[in-house]
Parts: structure tokens; sequence; C-alpha cells
């Protein structure tokens, strides 16, 4: 299935978790970017296309919003409710990804650590 169908099925890609997590306060574009560097310690860095592509599909999915702060010159996002619970969601489904990653290198013998 298409990448694009992500978002539809219920999940999304690491790009469009970041954004999403990242609007849980408002947030422009730039400050968007920096706040998933900062959360990521620089592991993650997501460029302006990639961010206002993905920030379109969420817009689509109305999984975020427009937010007004008063300036006009930027535009200023915020996830929505519907958006707040796709990513509860999607982290329990990442928790339950790690839960079994974890079993099964338990069930070998192996150290889940680096």
């Amino acid at each position: 299935m298409p990448r694009n169908d992500t978002i539809e099925m219920g999940e999304l890609t690491d790009t469009s978790y970041y954004i999403l997590l990242s609007l849980v306060e408002p947030k422009h574009g730039y400050l968007i970017m920096n706040s998933i560097e900062s959360m990521t310690n620089n592991r993650l860095s997501i460029g302006p296309a990639s961010m206002y592509t993905t920030i379109r599909k969420l817009l689509s999915a109305e999984l975020i919003e427009l937010f007004d702060d008063g300036d006009e010159k930027r535009k200023t996002y915020v996830s929505t409710v519907k958006g707040i619970k796709l990513l509860k969601k999607e982290i329990q489904r990442r928790r339950e990804m790690v839960a079994h990653a974890e079993e099964v290198f338990k069930q070998k013998g192996m150290d889940t650590n680096a």
C-alpha cells in the first residue's frame, strides 16, 4: 500500500508522528522543525519541503488545524482533538512494537541494548 495511505489507516510515519507531537502546543513551521530536532537530540531533522508536505496531509486528515496567533505573516498550527487521539493510539502501537521486539530478543537470549 502506498505510503500516503498510512494516515488513513490510522498509522503515522515518523515525520507525521513528530510533527503531530510537536503541535500539542501551537507552533509555526520554523519552531516545529526546531522542536523536533531538540526533542530527538538532533537525530531527526525534517526539512521544509517534507514538513510542509506532511502538514498538508495532516490538515487534510483534520489531525491539525491553523491556529490564529495574531500574526498574519506566518501560519501557526496546532493538533486537533482527533490528532491527539490518533497520537495516543500511535504511541500504544509503537509500545507494542517494542514489546514484540524485546520478547523476540529475550527468547533468543539476546540483549536489546545497542
